[in-house]
């Protein structure tokens, strides 16, 4: 269903809700009743008479566009050319990652090298490219579920494969609040999906504690990145001696 159509379907539950009829509408609009009825039925006006139909109604039309924005599905993956244009600029990709996780721009700019003004032109980028809405003050709204993750094999996990676990690997992992454990072992193929939406589970856990904490100060908060991974796989070097 298209904006416009959202737009007028919620218009049409107000109508009734007002307890206004089609004629009462239609004087209010100077239109003959017939018009509105078949405008209404189609679903398709100008955006200009849906913003006269709200002023007949006494609705705020920007408050309707955002509960239509609000009842827009969220996304769990995004398609390959989202991707492509989020790794075609670096200072972009470090902006989407911080959206993520629902940085403020204020914040953004303080951490890194990136002035207000370039902050906001990839803000700009991010809400064309469909990963957030821009609203006013910058400020702006996340447009991805909580279940999102990046293409398994697409343009962004396909970089960070190529510049960034190397680098992640390297570190001992054993300052406060770090470990890194490796388990192998062979479980039934029907149990392993449980033990991979208990990772899942602990991402979520993560990503909601650093919601929680951006009340804290900054002196009382580190950064930290949880990576969770499971796959059938075995080291090359052992699978090169096996029977």
């Amino acid at each position: 269903m298209s904006t416009t159509a959202d737009l007028v379907t919620i218009l049409k539950k107000e109508l009734k809700s007002a307890r206004m009829t089609y004629a009462d509408l239609a004087g209010k609009l100077g239109l003959a009743e017939s018009s509105v009825k078949r405008m209404l039925a189609r679903g398709d006006m100008p955006l200009s008479r849906i913003d006269a139909i709200c002023r007949a109604l006494k609705l705020d039309f920007a408050e309707l566009a955002r509960q239509v924005a609000d009842r827009q599905p969220l996304l769990a993956e995004l398609t390959e050319s989202q991707e492509k244009a989020v790794v075609a600029d670096k200072k972009l990709l470090l902006v989407a990652i911080c959206v993520l996780s629902q940085w403020t721009l204020e914040q953004i700019s303080s951490s890194y090298r990136l002035t207000l003004a370039e902050g906001i032109k990839y803000l700009a980028q991010l809400d064309r490219i469909g990963i957030i809405e821009l609203k006013a003050l910058n400020r702006y709204r996340l447009k991805l579920a909580k279940t999102f993750r990046w293409r398994p094999h697409g343009p962004v996990m396909d970089y960070f494969r190529d510049n960034a676990l190397l680098d992640y690997f390297s570190g001992g992992f054993d300052g406060a609040g770090e470990g890194l454990l490796l388990v192998h072992g062979s479980i039934s193929r029907s149990l392993a999906p449980s033990f991979l939406e208990r990772m899942q589970r602990v991402a979520q856990d993560f990503a909601q504690q650093h919601q929680t904490d951006q009340k804290l100060s900054e002196k009382d908060r580190e950064g930290y990145t949880l990576l969770l991974a499971m796959r059938s796989w075995e080291f090359e070097a052992f699978s090169a001696l096996r029977r």
